[in-house]
C-alpha cells in the first residue's frame, strides 16, 4: 500500500521533470536556424538569468507543498486554504518586484557574461519581455506545490505538460508565423504561462478548492501565519542559493583549468542531471506523504513511508550506475561527436558512475525534510556542506587536477545525504 501511494505520487513528477528539456530543445533549434548565430547567444544568455530568478524561487513551491500536506493531514480544510492564498499573495509581490527591478536585474546578470554587443542586446531584449511572465510563472510554482501538498501530483503534470505544449507551439507561431527572431521565443514563453496559469484556476474552480469559499484576507494576512511562511521561504532559499554557488563554481573551475576541461565537465554533468528526474520525483513524493504524516500525526507510517523512499532511491541510484557503468561511451556519443571532448570525458566518467549512486540520497532527504518543513536545518546542512565542498576542492585541486574537482562535488553530495541522515532523528521524527 506505502509502495503504491509513493509510485502514485512520484511517477507523475518524473513524467512532468522529463517533458522539461523538450522546450529547451525546440528553443535552441528555433534560434539556431535564425539567419545570424548571436540569437543562439542571446537566448542561452537570457535563459540562464531567467533560470537562477526562478530556481532560486522555487522555494516558493517547496513550501507550500510542506504547509498544505501537513494541514492536510491534520484534516484542517481552513488552512489548506489559508497556505494557498498566503502563497500566492506572495508570488504576487515577488513577481511585482521583479518587474520593477528588471533594468538592475539585467545588468546585475549580464555584469558577469563575455558575450558581443548583438548578443546581449538581443538577450536584453528577450528578458525584458519574458519577465513579465512572472506573475503567472511565480503564482504557477504556488499552485504546482499546493496540489502535491493535497496529495495530487497528476494535476502538476498535466499543467507542466500544458505549459510545455503552448510554449512550443507559442514559439513556432511567433517565430515563423510573424517571422520574429529570439524575441518571439519570449513571448510564446509569456502566453504559455498564463494560458497555464487560466487552466490552473480553471481546474480550481471545478474542485474543493480555495477558490470555493470567501477569501478571509484578515486570517490570510495574519502576521505571525506570514512570519512563519517567510521564515520557512528564506530558509529555503538559501539552501537554493548555496546549491547554484556550488555548481555555479564547479563550471567556473572547470573553465580556469582549460577549454576541453569545460566541455568534458559540461557534457559529464548532464547524465548527472538525467539521474535527477527521477529522483526529484520521488523527493516530491516524500513531500507529499511526510508532511501528511506529521499534519496527521503518525509517527508509524512516517518512518514506513521514509523507508520504502530511502529503499526506492537506492534501487534506482543503482539502475542507474549500472547503465552508467555499462554504456558510458554510447552515452557520451549522444552528447557530442567531438571525439576529443569524448576521451577526455571518458578520463572522468567514474566519478559520474560514482557519485550518481552516493548522491542520490540528497535528493530523497531534502524531500523529506522539506515536507516536514524542517527548513531551518535543511538550510545549516547545506551550508555545512558547502564549507565542506570549498575545503575538499582548495585540498584536492592541486594535486589531484579535474579529479579533485569531481572529488569535491562527490564529498559534497554525499556530504548532504550522510548529515542529513545524522539529524533526521531530532528534526524530523519529533516533530511528531
Amino acid at each position: 500500500m506505502m509502495n503504491r501511494e509513493i509510485l502514485r505520487l512520484a511517477i507523475p513528477n518524473i513524467i512532468a521533470n522529463i517533458s522539461v528539456p523538450m522546450l529547451g530543445i525546440v528553443d535552441t533549434a528555433l534560434v539556431g536556424h535564425m539567419e545570424a548565430v548571436y540569437y543562439i547567444g542571446a537566448l542561452a544568455v537570457g535563459t540562464m538569468v531567467f533560470n537562477f530568478i526562478y530556481f532560486g524561487m522555487g522555494f516558493l513551491s517547496m513550501g507550500t507543498s510542506g504547509l498544505t500536506a501537513q494541514a492536510w493531514g491534520a484534516q484542517n480544510q481552513s488552512e489548506v486554504g489559508l497556505v494557498f492564498w498566503r502563497a500566492l499573495t506572495v508570488a504576487l509581490s515577488m513577481s511585482i518586484l521583479l518587474i520593477l527591478l528588471q533594468i538592475p536585474l539585467v545588468r546585475i546578470g549580464f555584469h558577469f557574461v563575455d558575450a558581443t554587443p548583438e548578443v546581449l542586446e538581443h538577450a536584453s531584449s528577450y528578458f525584458h519581455i519574458r519577465i513579465w511572465a512572472a506573475p503567472a510563472t511565480l503564482s504557477l510554482m504556488v499552485v504546482q506545490g499546493w496540489f502535491i501538498g493535497i496529495q495530487n501530483a497528476r494535476t502538476p503534470m498535466m499543467l507542466t505538460i500544458a505549459v510545455n505544449v503552448f510554449n512550443i507551439l507559442g514559439n513556432l507561431i511567433f517565430v515563423y508565423g510573424f517571422g520574429m527572431n529570439s524575441d518571439g521565443v519570449a513571448y510564446g514563453t509569456v502566453c504559455a504561462q498564463y494560458l497555464g496559469l487560466l487552466i490552473a484556476f480553471k481546474i480550481l474552480s471545478t474542485m474543493v478548492s480555495p477558490l470555493k469559499n470567501p477569501v478571509n484576507w484578515r486570517k490570510v494576512l495574519q502576521l505571525s501565519a506570514l512570519k512563519q511562511y517567510f521564515y520557512i521561504n528564506f530558509d529555503l532559499f538559501l539552501r537554493t542559493l548555496n546549491l547554484i554557488v556550488v555548481f555555479a563554481f564547479f563550471t567556473l573551475a572547470s573553465s580556469w583549468q582549460s577549454g576541453m576541461i569545460l566541455a568534458a565537465n559540461s557534457i559529464l554533468m548532464q547524465p548527472w542531471a538525467f539521474n535527477s528526474f527521477a529522483l526529484d520525483g520521488f523527493a516530491y513524493a516524500a513531500q507529499s506523504l511526510v508532511g501528511r504524516f506529521i499534519g496527521a500525526g503518525d509517527v508509524v507510517s512516517l518512518k514506513r513511508c521514509i523507508r520504502y523512499l530511502l529503499l526506492w532511491c537506492t534501487g534506482i541510484a543503482l539502475i542507474f550506475s549500472l547503465v552508467y557503468f555499462l554504456f558510458g561511451e554510447w552515452i557520451l556519443a549522444a552528447f557530442t561527436d567531438k571525439e576529443d571532448v569524448i576521451r577526455k570525458a571518458l578520463e572522468y566518467w567514474n566519478w559520474v558512475v560514482l557519485g550518481t549512486f552516493l548522491g542520490s540520497f540528497a535528493y530523497i532527504w531534502d524531500g523529506i525534510y522539506i515536507g516536514a518543513t524542517a527548513t531551518r536545518s535543511i538550510r545549516n546542512a547545506m551550508l555545512i556542506c558547502g564549507v565542506v565542498f570549498f575545503c575538499s576542492y582548495w585540498i584536492f585541486i592541486e594535486p589531484m587536477g579535474n579529479h579533485g574537482l569531481w572529488t569535491a562535488l562527490t564529498i559534497f553530495m554525499i556530504a548532504r545525504g550522510l548529515i542529513l541522515t545524522v539529524m533526521a532523528p531530532a528534526c524530523i521524527y519529533r516533530k511528531i
